[in-house]
């Protein structure tokens, strides 16, 4: 398409409905829990992050961006015709946009949601959740996914996780 940049992704042949990365827990929980836990404790024992004048400008900003990296990396697995769900089975690996920076831009994206919220908030409660989140989406979601496009991709994958780092 003219003018709309270089789009790739390296497509396979459709897998088997069994097969997947074998991620049992949805990543936006991973998210979710730990920012509804920690906005609750704010409303017990406030902690704020920022002047709070600041709070809904930071927090807004920081929202906007996520949601933008969010639509455009949806967009991408939509292009690609691919799941965006981690149990469900990957018909395309995408190397390009987003995916040309980090390896993990939708992960990046519901980051920076989850910021936006603990800003606007102006709570530090979910802050110091966030290495809780990063903990658990690594043991529980992101090694099942590497090693599941490792599997599927084979030698294809191992470049592009040489060539791109996982978060910036």
């Amino acid at each position: 398409m003219k003018g709309r940049g270089r789009r790739e992704a390296v497509r396979k042949p459709p897998p088997s409905s069994a097969e997947s990365a074998g991620v049992r827990v949805d990543p936006q929980l991973i998210y979710a829990v730990p920012l509804a836990v920690g906005l609750l404790l704010h409303r017990w024992h406030p902690l704020q992050t920022v002047p709070p004048r600041a709070a809904a400008p930071v927090g807004i900003a920081t929202l906007v961006l996520g949601l933008t990296l969010a639509v455009v990396t949806v967009r991408r697995f939509r292009w690609a015709r691919t799941s965006l769900q981690p149990w469900e089975p990957t018909a395309a690996l995408i190397t390009d946009g987003p995916y040309q920076i980090s390896r993990n831009p939708i992960y990046i994206s519901y980051t920076l949601l989850y910021l936006g919220v603990g800003f606007w908030a102006n709570s530090l409660w979910p802050l110091v959740f966030l290495p809780l989140v990063f903990w658990v989406l690594h043991r529980v979601v992101i090694t099942r996914e590497e090693a599941y496009l490792e599997r599927r991709f084979g030698d294809v994958y191992r470049a592009y996780r040489h060539r791109v780092r996982r978060w910036f």
